[in-house]
């Protein structure tokens, strides 16, 4: 059993992490040069809004914040335990990161139903999108179980997982900071770079070149032009055009 364990962890935390950052860079560029127009959310607010706000907003709003936590407790690990010595801080930090990672798991319910039960949303979801849905529900949910049943997450990734990245970014991972560690812990961590891994592939590769203006715009609104009930024809279109 431990022979089998050092196997796995040495493929998901020495070997698997190179894997992801290669594909990362090498698609992702050659993607961009090759079918830049596909760098889109491919948006189907169009489609349906209401439910639409109250998937996309709650999503983004949680999951920018527990994002920008991750990145601060990985670039600076000494300042996080510092902050945390004093036990109010803690608290808020731990408090507030369980919050977010609630409003994203919310938001993602959301959308999964949107696009489940709505017909047009559904027509234009693609296998992709499912894997894409899917692998962040499966990462939400283990980081929310850690919060959960693994308390002051904040202090021992700083302290332990902060370590481990950097020694990868330093082509060295020790492995001796995450074996020990707890199942759940270990998925969160094997999901996040999964996500690395299928980012080139999907529509999440439109966050490296548009801002998120999504967040603060009014509802988008369509305005017809022609009567519905005659354009659902085939030749409708055709039609109104030579009669105008």
């Amino acid at each position: 059993m431990n022979m089998l364990q050092n196997y796995l962890d040495t493929f998901f935390f020495a070997l698997f992490p190179y894997v992801t950052l290669f594909a990362f860079f090498v698609i992702t560029i050659q993607r961009y040069r090759s079918k830049s127009f596909t760098y889109s959310s491919l948006s189907s607010q169009f489609l349906e809004n209401r439910q639409h706000f109250w998937g996309l907003v709650p999503f983004h709003y949680g999951i920018i914040a527990v994002l920008t936590a991750h990145f601060v407790w990985f670039l600076v690990p000494g300042t996080v335990l510092w902050w945390n010595s004093i036990p109010a801080r803690l608290y808020v930090m731990e408090i507030a990161m369980f919050i977010f990672g609630l409003m994203t798991l919310v938001g993602l319910i959301n959308i999964v139903s949107r696009r489940k039960t709505n017909v047009r949303a559904r027509i234009v979801t693609s296998p992709a999108d499912w894997w894409v849905l899917g692998i962040l529900t499966f990462q939400v949910i283990t980081g929310i179980l850690t919060a959960y049943f693994h308390r002051w997450g904040s202090s021992w990734f700083a302290a332990s997982l902060a370590p481990y990245l950097w020694s990868v970014f330093k082509l060295s991972p020790d492995l001796s900071y995450v074996s020990a560690m707890p199942i759940t812990i270990k998925l969160h961590v094997v999901g996040a770079f999964s996500i690395i891994l299928l980012f080139p592939y999907t529509r999440l590769v439109h966050i490296l070149v548009l801002p998120n203006p999504y967040l603060w715009r009014k509802p988008q609104l369509v305005r017809w032009n022609w009567n519905r009930r005659k354009i659902r024809t085939p030749n409708a279109s055709f039609k109104a055009k030579n009669n105008n």
